[in-house]
């Protein structure tokens, strides 16, 4: 018979990734209404932060860091430089990079979502160190994580 301490090991409850999966969809939930007054998705907000944070980067720096593949990236800098908040350039010396930089309605767009931080923050609860603490410890599963997944790849 199994010990009761293996019998836990498989409650919905008890499950590390349910719980991660779960704070995320709905701090995502948190984030729509105030990304629907931009009219960004959660996944275009995260260029737009990249960019605003340092413009006219290539692509491929975009996806790594948002840790996204050139194959996820493309379609989101499509339909942002749609809207006409970035654009896309071909390098002069390297054909096959793209840069990606904002337009002045990108620019100007950083303004109204500097209301965003301070409303995550409200609606999750968290002090400030309490949301250090918690951005400390997801940086560190996140780097296990794909340190175990890099190792299983061999």
């Amino acid at each position: 018979m199994a010990s009761p301490d293996a019998r836990n090991l498989l409650l919905l409850d008890e499950q590390t990734c349910f719980a991660l999966y779960a704070a995320s969809r709905a701090v995502t939930d948190v984030y729509r209404p105030l990304l629907a007054e931009l009219d960004l998705t959660y996944p275009q907000y995260l260029v737009m932060l990249v960019l605003w944070e340092r413009d006219n980067q290539p692509v491929k720096q975009i996806g790594a860091a948002l840790h996204l593949d050139y194959g996820t990236v493309s379609p989101l800098l499509k339909r942002l430089e749609t809207r006409g908040l970035v654009q896309r350039r071909r390098q002069a010396d390297d054909e096959r990079s793209v840069v990606v930089s904002l337009t002045p309605e990108g620019i100007a767009m950083r303004e109204r979502a500097e209301a965003i931080p301070p409303a995550i923050g409200c609606a999750l609860g968290l002090d400030e160190e309490d949301r250090r603490t918690l951005m400390d410890l997801l940086r560190r599963v996140t780097t296990s994580a794909r340190n175990t997944s890099s190792e299983g790849d061999h």
